[in-house]
């Protein structure tokens, strides 16, 4: 099965505060066939999206404007729901609690986005 169809229908909340990295990251998983859900630029936002449910996993910016994610990775987490990390700093700019976790080093890829999500999938199934 390629990548790009063992990940189709997979349903991912976006977290990105920053407009142009989320446009495109929301355009690099319409093309490996994903459902976008948000995006959202907020933390707020993005817990009300994760509580409303519907989704598979994340992709998660670690610093919304100032304001670190690690409430949702912790929701997240407690719901059994898959999510990676996506930041500059790789593992050094998350909190040891998270250390391990899958990290989308920015800039990245789509051919990194679809390996990462495919890990993340396999979480799923």
């Amino acid at each position: 099965m390629t990548d790009v169809a063992r990940l189709s229908g997979l349903r991912v909340l976006v977290v990105e505060d920053e407009m142009m990295v989320s446009m495109l990251i929301e355009d690099m998983l319409t093309d490996l066939g994903c459902a976008v859900v948000g995006p959202a630029s907020r933390l707020d936002e993005a817990m009300e999206l994760a509580r409303a449910g519907g989704i598979d996993c994340a992709v998660l910016d670690v610093n919304l404007g100032g304001q670190p994610i690690y409430p949702l990775a912790d929701y997240l987490r407690e719901q059994g729901l898959p999510f990676a990390f996506a930041t500059g700093y790789g593992d050094a700019g998350l909190r040891e609690a998270d250390r391990g976790s899958p990290v989308l080093q920015k800039p990245f890829r789509e051919t990194d986005l679809a390996r990462v999500l495919g890990e993340l999938r396999t979480a799923v199934d």
